[in-house]
């Protein structure tokens, strides 16, 4: 079988996707773009004897001959490139996040049923080992119906935050909304239970100084209060919280399961722990047991990022493009179903909590309420639709602190001279 041509957009993130096809036997990389220099440079000296093609223009990339595509670019940009590269007959595995406004949501799903091609979303914390172990637990029954479910995501970014923005205000990480990167804590809740989410309500944190302190105008942390298609509630909470915490915990009607609480300690998400019983209600008759789940490959893995989930993110989509009906990808009604709680979250709470339906973008007589809705807090897309960035407005920040973020990189690139 041949090996899958692909092209990287995107070369800091996407220097994880080129690893993975470095060293595959069913993929290569044949193109990389980037529009900092300095970027391309490096990939040049990482890879002096491969035939790779490296662009700064995505028009040019574009045209390059290759299967696919891997969008490792700004997060907040993935729905415009995605389209361009499917309408060019590209596959396209899209780093997270899927899109930023209603409106790319509505021209995304089309764009995938319009093309046939493959979309693959990247959200490489649903194949962390103890999240993908608790999908193959849920979908077996071995919890019984969904009742209840948490997942964490918190990131104290503030000592690397010179490095991820800049000190540029315009950086999306500086105008985002909170609820915004809500695909790593919600998005293996839905990829264990295949159950969409129907409405949400929205919690932002007040105590904010930290991250003003930075030139985030976003609220340090959110809760999204989602409730599931069968009735089920899931509590996703991400953000800057003091220390890093990844956690999955899923309640069903006859047991349970979580990771370990605490990754630095006790092995996070590479540590499970199951709770169950043979039938509702029949406590104490099943298993209680913990254990470290291995999947394919695991040696190969353990050298990717994110607890090797990076590796096996691309692993399926590279299965899916050569036709094995058993790789594992989540697709774009899968991707909105992570990432448009997060977005409705924010209107709920520019609206003091109030409940919001999220609406389902499978059934095409719900897009059109949605199309030309650009609201989001990026001003290139949401021109007059453009939202704050809080409940309480987007915080004025001043250009000194943007000037202090931008003296610390530079001196970090310096080598701290």
């Amino acid at each position: 079988m041949k090996k899958i041509k692909v092209g990287v957009l995107g070369a800091y993130r996407g220097n994880s996707m080129i690893s993975f096809c470095s060293q595959s036997e069913n993929a290569e990389v044949v193109a990389i773009c980037d529009k900092h220099a300095e970027t391309l440079e490096r990939q040049k000296e990482m890879h002096p004897d491969l035939p790779i093609a490296y662009y700064d223009s995505f028009d040019d990339f574009i045209k390059h001959d290759m299967d696919a595509v891997v969008l490792a670019n700004y997060a907040n940009e993935h729905a415009p490139f995605a389209i361009r590269a499917m309408e060019a007959g590209k596959h396209v595995y899209s780093e997270v996040l899927p899109v930023q406004c209603m409106d790319e949501a509505v021209r995304l799903v089309e764009c995938v049923e319009k093309t046939g091609k493959i979309y693959a979303f990247g959200e490489n914390y649903c194949y962390m080992n103890a999240p993908y172990e608790m999908r193959r637990l849920y979908r077996e029954g071995k919890i019984g119906e969904f009742e209840y479910a948490e997942g964490e995501y918190l990131h104290n970014c503030e000592p690397i935050w010179p490095s991820i923005t800049y000190g540029d205000p315009n950086h999306w990480r500086n105008n985002m909304f909170a609820s915004f990167y809500c695909t790593h804590s919600l998005g293996p809740i839905i990829h264990i239970t295949g159950l969409r989410p129907v409405s949400v309500i929205g919690i932002e944190a007040e105590k904010n100084e930290r991250q003003l302190g930075g030139g985030c105008k976003g609220a340090q942390f959110a809760i999204e209060m989602v409730t599931l298609e069968n009735g089920g509630k899931v509590k996703s909470l991400h953000g800057g919280l003091y220390r890093d915490s990844v956690w999955y915990s899923v309640y069903g009607s006859k047991g349970m399961m979580e990771s370990a609480r605490n990754q630095q300690e006790y092995g996070g998400v590479l540590q499970l722990y199951v709770n169950t019983d043979k039938a509702p209600g029949a406590y104490g008759t099943g298993v209680r047991e913990s254990y470290r789940p291995t999947f394919h490959d695991s040696q190969k893995a353990v050298a990717f990022g994110h607890g090797g989930s990076d590796y096996y993110a691309m692993d399926h989509f590279i299965r899916k493009l050569q036709g094995d009906k058993n790789a594992d990808t989540i697709d774009v009604y899968e991707a909105l179903d992570m990432f448009l709680p997060g977005l409705f979250a924010h209107f709920s709470i520019l609206e003091g909590g109030k409940e919001m339906h999220i609406p389902n973008l499978r059934n095409p007589e719900e897009r059109e309420k949605w199309r030309g809705d650009v609201r989001c807090t990026d001003p290139k897309v949401a021109g007059n639709m453009l939202l704050p960035t809080t409940g309480k407005g987007t915080p004025k920040i001043e250009p000194e602190i943007y000037e202090i973020v931008r003296e610390k990189w530079e001196k970090e690139k310096n080598g701290g001279e």
